[in-house]
């Protein structure tokens, strides 16, 4: 994969931002604005969700029923054609879960990432063997072939943490008990915690874990969550910071500023309640030796 690479997401949810705004400012419904153009209120919907690639022609055709300035038709056009360019994870699409091409497309445009978790190791900081247990207890009747394929693609992911240029940081909050969940059995899981402490040690990753002792915190209230923050380079590219949650009924991708703003109080709670890094080093090398005794 290329470095810095963005693929087409956040184009798309750029260009739908401006274009649901416009629309906004026009004071049409989207029910007047398919009408106007002669689309579905489902293509509307999807090109304002940023679920869609969009032809310059038919940004340009949008713009002239919204009334958009010359100067923000012609941008915007451009934005359309950086729509359809796709990012390496689209030759995995046969193993990607639905839904989730837009929150790969958001992970490798992120110039940082807060991440808490309660039960299970971050995809991005698993190993082999680890992410390996996770998809054959979910997929138990999946090949052997297409379980390598997924295995595969979440190490491809891993080249984020150590790309050359425009590398996020990631700030990590693990729950005491991920250590203890012994995925795999104890040795998987004690390669897994090694592998864990040796990513802690990269000068863009800082992790810290929050004891049993802390008593109560807003993260075991909110389950797991990553707030995912994007690079502010003063222009009108700017993505906004979006809050993913991942679960078993569908995954939410929230950009409210008042939703941003309570998981950055909560993050906040629980990095204040966890361990400093120093300590969090000092239990993760006993939660390893446990796995032996």
């Amino acid at each position: 994969m290329g470095d810095g690479a963005t693929g087409s997401t956040v184009p798309r949810r750029q260009l739908g931002r401006y274009l649901r705004d416009l629309r906004g400012r026009a004071r049409l419904t989207v029910k007047a604005a398919a009408q106007a153009l002669e689309w579905s209120e489902a293509k509307i919907w999807r090109i304002e969700t940023g679920q869609t690639a969009l032809r310059s022609l038919d940004a340009e055709a949008m713009c002239k029923v919204y009334g958009a300035s010359a100067e923000l038709t012609e941008y915007l056009k451009d934005l359309a054609r950086k729509t359809k360019e796709q990012g390496w994870w689209h030759a995995y699409s046969d193993v990607i879960p639905d839904g989730f091409a837009l929150y790969y497309g958001l992970e490798e445009s992120v110039s940082s990432m807060q991440w808490y978790h309660v039960d299970l190791i971050p995809g991005l900081f698993q190993t082999p063997e680890y992410t390996r247990v996770l998809i054959r207890n979910r997929h138990p009747d999946m090949s052997d072939e297409e379980v390598d394929r997924r295995v595969n693609f979440r190490m491809q992911r891993k080249a984020l943490l150590n790309r050359k240029t425009a590398r996020p940081t990631f700030s990590v909050v693990l729950n005491e008990t991920v250590l203890h969940r012994a995925v795999g059995g104890a040795h998987v899981m004690s390669r897994q915690i090694v592998h864990l402490a040796e990513l802690s040690q990269l000068d863009t990753v800082t992790l810290r874990v929050v004891p049993f002792t802390a008593g109560m915190y807003g993260g075991l209230l909110s389950g797991p969550f990553i707030i995912m923050r994007f690079p502010d380079n003063g222009t009108r590219e700017g993505e906004p910071p979006v809050v993913f949650i991942e679960n078993l009924v569908g995954d939410l991708f929230l950009d409210k500023p008042t939703d941003i703003e309570q998981y950055n109080t909560v993050f906040e709670e629980t990095w204040e309640k966890a361990l400093n890094e120093r300590e969090t080093m000092r239990l993760l090398l006993q939660a390893e030796r446990d796995l032996h005794s």
